[in-house]
């Protein structure tokens, strides 16, 4: 496996120096957005309000969060079942993101797509996706589309480390790199897919997949927002530069199970193990401590930041509960398959 980028580089990168204050405190006031979005998905699961299960992604806020605030808003991104942290970090709002997971009408799809299919074409979202790899085309695609009508637009695609095993990926790698698409793939390495360890699964250097079709690919630190950002910069210049594409493994870890559902983990992972992520390799309390050793923040604004964020998820969870449903003359209405 590659060297990815060490921290000294990062505190070095001329990228971060362009980054405003009000920027890196939005960066982290989206990363708190994220969890508590997340935790309170899992309340309500748990409390019954919810139909379905939710993939959560707590632990890997830094790379939606370092990857979206790298992109304007016209660009796209592609997402996948855990996309919840994906969908907030390119523009969506928790109310209706809310509303769409306990099957409402306001929600992004008008409740029918659930968590694993939200799209909000609005804020460049091409949709979530419950197939493994599946969404791969459409941000290749989207990526097509883009250079065929002449604008700048890049498209990000993000899947996890399974998306590895499937062909689509190095079918659309190839064409990508043959046709030079502005498209980004960024590949989140939890360390398991599903139930198994992912070295259980996957051989070799996975740098070494994309650079084979000619793809410059680095290794990113998926727990440092920062590290994240300039990895993102960088690649999306080359993008716009037509330059073609770039591949991001962000090395990263989920809290939590696989999905809701999943809270007995001791037969696949250790506690220990995740206690040892959670206290070490947090996101946010690597950013917040970055934040505050640069004089950027203090406690009082970290808390301040803290109590809004609490305060727009309480307003969007009781909203979405509030919502009317969808009327049942309507569920054969924006359905394609």
């Amino acid at each position: 496996m590659s060297q990815m980028i060490l921290p000294s580089q990062v505190e070095q990168a001329p990228e971060l120096a362009e980054v405003s204050h009000d920027e890196w405190l939005r960066m982290y006031e989206l990363m708190v957005k994220i969890r508590a979005f997340e935790e309170q998905v899992n309340e309500l699961y748990l409390s019954g309000k919810m139909p379905g299960l939710a993939h959560l992604y707590i632990g890997q806020e830094a790379i939606a969060v370092g990857v979206c605030q790298a992109l304007r808003p016209d660009d796209y991104i592609t997402s996948t079942h855990r996309g919840h942290g994906h969908c907030l970090a390119k523009g969506a709002s928790v109310d209706r993101m809310f509303a769409e997971l306990l099957g409402k009408a306001p929600g992004y799809c008008h409740g029918k797509g659930g968590s694993m299919h939200i799209a909000d074409p609005d804020s460049g979202n091409l949709g979530a996706n419950a197939i493994v790899g599946g969404s791969t085309g459409i941000a290749t695609g989207a990526a097509l589309s883009a250079k065929m009508r002449g604008t700048d637009q890049v498209a990000v695609c993000f899947f996890g480390e399974g998306a590895l095993g499937q062909g689509i990926l190095y079918e659309v790698m190839n064409m990508a790199s043959l046709w030079k698409l502005p498209v980004i793939y960024v590949c989140e390495n939890n360390q398991y897919t599903e139930y198994t360890p992912y070295r259980e699964v996957l051989a070799g250097d996975i740098l070494a997949r994309p650079r084979a079709f000619g793809i410059h690919a680095e290794e990113v630190d998926g727990q440092d927002v920062r590290a994240v950002y300039v990895a993102s910069r960088r690649a999306v210049a080359r993008a716009r530069g037509g330059e073609g594409p770039s591949f991001l493994l962000c090395t990263t870890y989920r809290y939590l199970g696989h999905h809701v559902g999943d809270i007995d983990r001791s037969y696949y992972r250790s506690k220990e193990e995740e206690q040892r992520w959670r206290s070490e390799r947090d996101p946010l309390k690597i950013l917040a401590g970055w934040l505050m050793r640069q004089k950027i923040a203090d406690a009082q604004i970290l808390e301040e930041i803290n109590q809004r964020v609490r305060e727009e998820i309480a307003a969007g969870v009781q909203f979405a509960l509030e919502a009317p449903y969808p009327d049942p003359n309507e569920v054969d209405q924006h359905v394609y398959a």
